[in-house]
């Protein structure tokens, strides 16, 4: 594809668009109501933004769609505004990150407003994922996803919405905030327990709250435990339960060798990704600690 080609058209557009919206009659039609030509310079732009697209020059894409967001809200077209303020944030992730928040944030302010909560949450979703992967915000990342559950759960998206919190529970552990992540994990267990289809998927989220219980105290971790399979008796008989209950016994008897040695024979058979081996190490450490005290 010859993208200069494509560059060249979309300049020319944006450049008539431009003018046809400088003119004082197209000015004034606009703030009396002739929207007309506001809608035809829209348009354009659009059109323009999605040439750019294709030329892949993300920033001038994404400055087309922003000028056509604006010229809607101008007429009072907000849902066309908000459409094309998340193509300017999908453009503008391409090249600017914090500039693709801005344009998905007016987007949701528009969908709040007009009581689009689901469509909101799925932009404040985009927002979280930018914040994580390209910002590198950990706390934006979890006011996002937050945000984004709040306005699942209003809306009875509740899988969505746990979701999203189960991404605030797995940086909560990571930062150390271990009774927030526990009180999401037990939640979303508690309700995962009571559904046919989820069922399975409870004993994860009651082995991640063990964990987060054991990284603050060995006791918390085993009357949680005692708790889960109160609740859930098919926690008792799965490995991760198990698991847990060794690694208890281990930490009891200071015994680093039997502790490191359960958690061999367990990643042998189910791979244990990096949270798990975060949270694990940090209990580890705990233990080590201890023998260092005894010394």
């Amino acid at each position: 594809m010859d993208h200069s080609a494509k560059e060249k058209e979309a300049m020319a557009l944006v450049a008539e668009a431009d003018k046809k919206m400088r003119s004082p009659k197209s000015f004034m039609g606009t703030l009396f109501g002739n929207s007309s030509k506001a809608e035809e310079a829209c348009d354009m732009y659009v059109r323009a933004g999605n040439m750019f697209k294709m030329a892949k020059n993300w920033n001038a894409a994404g400055n087309a769609f922003c000028k056509s967001a604006r010229l809607n809200l101008q007429v009072d077209n907000k849902l066309n505004a908000a459409v094309s303020f998340i193509d300017a944030g999908n453009a503008f992730k391409k090249s600017d990150p914090e500039e693709a928040v801005k344009c998905l944030g007016l987007a949701i302010e528009i969908y709040t407003d007009m009581g689009r909560f689901t469509i909101a949450a799925k932009n404040h979703v985009i927002c979280a994922e930018i914040y994580e992967n390209e910002l590198l915000d950990v706390d934006k990342a979890v006011a996002q996803y937050e945000q984004a559950a709040d306005y699942y759960k209003m809306e009875e998206s509740t899988s969505a919405g746990n979701k999203c919190l189960l991404k605030v529970a797995t940086f909560a552990a990571q930062l150390e905030q271990y009774q927030k992540a526990i009180e999401i994990y037990e939640q979303i267990g508690t309700y995962a327990m009571d559904s046919t289809l989820l069922k399975y998927g409870a004993k994860d989220y009651f082995f991640k709250a063990a964990l987060c219980h054991f990284c603050v105290d060995m006791l918390n971790a085993k009357l949680a435990v005692q708790r889960y399979e109160e609740m859930f008796p098919a926690f008792s008989d799965c490995r991760e339960c198990k698991l847990v209950k060794k690694l208890l016994d281990a930490f009891d008897e200071q015994n680093i060798d039997a502790y490191t040695d359960a958690i061999k024979d367990f990643d042998s058979i189910t791979r244990l990704d990096q949270w798990y081996t975060t949270m694990l190490l940090r209990i580890k450490k705990g233990i080590q600690d201890d023998e260092s005290d005894l010394r």
